[in-house]
């Protein structure tokens, strides 16, 4: 993967969503209130990483 910027934030964005899914993974919730909390975040992160690949997308379009 080049070192462009989207690809370093997109990079950051996907290692924090496995981050928690692993935390999940391995019973790090403590309680149910954590693990919806955990769950939220991946939501958000994976949103994030959806929408950042849509703008380089219409980016590389748009030089079209």
């Amino acid at each position: 993967m080049e070192d462009t910027l989207h690809a370093l934030l997109q990079k950051s964005l996907r290692d924090s969503m496995n981050e928690a899914a692993d935390h999940l993974a391995t019973g790090g919730a403590k309680n149910y209130e954590e693990y919806c909390n955990v769950v939220g975040k991946i939501e958000g992160l994976a949103f994030a990483e959806r929408e950042l690949l849509n703008l380089v997308e219409r980016l590389i379009h748009d030089e079209d």
